[in-house]
């Protein structure tokens, strides 16, 4: 068993949020190839939009006003996951 964390992206499907999901996940698949154990999506309703890294809820839809961009939702699994990682151009971008 990995001792990587995990990311799952929750996504309504009623509003058609799963392109931005997948988006998201590749994004992080990316970005963290070598460090993350898995992208889960998770298809469900009423609105939800949310982000966990390893349990801990990063980004929430209503919570956090829409929808990250992929340098935030970057700095937000990288803080969480790997504070001692640097994330190279977008640091600059802070």
């Amino acid at each position: 068993m990995s001792n990587k964390p995990t990311v799952t992206i929750r996504y309504c499907t009623q509003c058609n949020w799963m392109l931005r999901a997948t988006w998201m996940a590749q994004e992080l698949l990316h970005s963290f190839s070598d460090d993350i154990a898995a992208v889960t999506l998770v298809p469900g309703t009423g609105g939800i939009f949310r982000i966990e890294a390893d349990g801990e809820v990063i980004w929430e839809r209503k919570r956090d006003g829409g929808f990250p961009d992929a340098a935030e939702l970057k700095r937000r699994v990288r803080d969480v996951c790997f504070p001692e990682k640097t994330l190279g151009h977008l640091e600059a971008k802070k």
